[in-house]
């Protein structure tokens, strides 16, 4: 059983890697890499939302997502004022918003090719499986 339970974990770790390899490789592409666009769809998701909150829906460290945020401002794709205290908010710019578009037509077009292999019912399954076992409740 132990040994089956390792491989699941490699197994899963494998497809995310594959994943994310191909999406960072696509998506230099449109000018930007994975963990920017992710960053861009936290933003996006959330305007005005600070350095921590965004760092935990991107799973990297506050540090990590304030060095991030700070080269998509360079670039000219997100935009930080100032909040309520000491707060910093992160909205999106237009080439921010460019961007971000970009990158949802290259992960569809990736996304799509990495789940090709399973049916809809198999990638239903699998969603709702690993919902599960992140303790997500599934979309209503």
């Amino acid at each position: 059983m132990a040994a089956e339970l390792h491989l699941l974990g490699r197994a899963v770790k494998q497809t995310q890697y594959r994943q994310h390899r191909a999406l960072d490789s696509r998506l230099a592409g449109v000018g930007t890499t994975l963990a920017q666009w992710d960053a861009l769809r936290a933003i996006s998701r959330s305007p005005g939302a600070s350095a921590r909150a965004l760092a935990a829906a991107t799973f990297q460290s506050e540090q990590a997502f304030g060095t991030l945020a700070g080269r998509l401002v360079t670039q000219g794709m997100v935009e930080r004022r100032p909040g309520h205290g000491r707060r910093i908010e992160h909205h999106l710019t237009p080439l921010g918003e460019k961007t971000l578009k970009a990158g949802h037509q290259v992960a569809e077009e990736v996304l799509a090719e990495c789940f090709a292999p399973l049916s809809e019912a198999e990638r239903t399954t699998l969603l709702n499986l690993l919902r599960r076992l992140g303790d997500e409740a599934p979309d209503e």
